[in-house]
């Protein structure tokens, strides 16, 4: 993702919120957040496989051995922030999520993270370049024990903390954990900082909608599900890029260039140097689905292959010494 600075690990956000964090928030690297209340505290989101959620979880004992975890909420279904679940169940630990995140959080989905780091050929090596840190094996898919739509209040030791889905967006089922008395957001994968978005499901439209709704929010710190600590400035950056690559789709969707070619001759201007910029080809793909519902949705695997490419990799022999 970036290289902006800062350090794996617990870090204390203020009025009893913290987050546990991993550089450099690139694939799978995401951040996870921690709230308490009155002798208790809620856990925002798992990590990518087991061994980073063990590690989290013995990190963040200094606050949880006097307010113990009760509560996860998954902001969303993406594997970077629920195939940990299965060890916080073990602790007997509600696990709440949106319905539409709970449908995709199957054993279907961890087995097909696996299989795809085996395949053969560049989109293979594309996957093992990303996510050869990450052990998918032994994990169990582990969904919610509690659901939801809209919006939901819980009860935190005494303090109140909104759940809002606003996805569909990055994903079907994304939801933001705001703790009004901290005036701080946990804004999962709606927010990106330093890296490029991607949009799942979209429509880009309503993910603009939603990042409009943070800024309209009383809000001094954001934890983004990747990237450093941020505010509304990070925000309105993402919503900028996300306009204009829907702007630059949509014109050449109705000049009629083919969803390749679109992808080809955008300029991303001050973005062209974003890590992951390559995602530019799922977005793209995205909007003009929602301009033609009838186009095929490609599997994730072939846009991984169209991300690898835009982004040069495999690299040439001479870039690689």
């Amino acid at each position: 993702m970036s290289s902006l600075d800062y350090a794996k690990g617990l870090h204390d956000l203020g009025d009893g919120c913290h987050a546990w964090m991993l550089p450099d928030g690139s694939w799978g690297w995401s951040n996870a957040g921690l709230i308490t209340g009155s002798g208790t505290s809620l856990l925002v989101d798992t990590l990518f496989d087991l061994a980073l959620t063990r590690e989290m979880l013995a990190g963040i004992t200094p606050v949880t051995a006097t307010n113990p975890i009760a509560t996860l909420v998954n902001t969303h279904s993406d594997g970077d922030h629920v195939f940990g679940n299965e060890l916080l169940a073990e602790r007997d630990v509600e696990i709440i999520a949106s319905a539409a995140a709970a449908e995709l959080m199957t054993q279907e989905a961890v087995d097909a993270l696996a299989n795809i780091k085996k395949i053969d050929g560049p989109t293979g090596d594309f996957a093992r370049h990303i996510f050869g840190p990450f052990d998918f094996e032994g994990i169990t898919a582990t969904g919610p024990d509690r659901t939801f739509e809209g919006e939901l209040t819980l009860d935190v030791g005494g303090r109140e903390v909104h759940l809002i889905q606003v996805g569909p967006a990055h994903t079907a089922g994304d939801v933001i954990v705001h703790v009004p008395d901290a005036r701080l957001l946990y804004s999962g994968d709606i927010l990106f900082v330093g890296g490029t978005p991607i949009a799942w499901a979209g429509p880009i439209d309503r993910w603009i909608a939603a990042l409009e709704r943070i800024l309209d929010m009383d809000l001094v710190t954001i934890l983004p599900g990747h990237g450093p600590v941020s505010g509304k400035t990070e925000v309105a950056e993402m919503r900028e890029y996300l306009v204009h690559v829907q702007e630059q789709a949509r014109k050449r969707f109705e000049e009629g260039l083919s969803v390749d070619d679109a992808i080809a001759s955008i300029d991303l201007g001050r973005w062209a140097d974003l890590p992951e910029h390559g995602r530019l080809a799922q977005n793209v793909i995205n909007v003009y689905q929602q301009l033609d519902p009838s186009m095929e949705r490609p599997e994730r695997l072939t846009v991984l292959g169209r991300i690898a490419q835009l982004e040069g990799f495999p690299a040439k022999k001479e870039e690689q010494v």
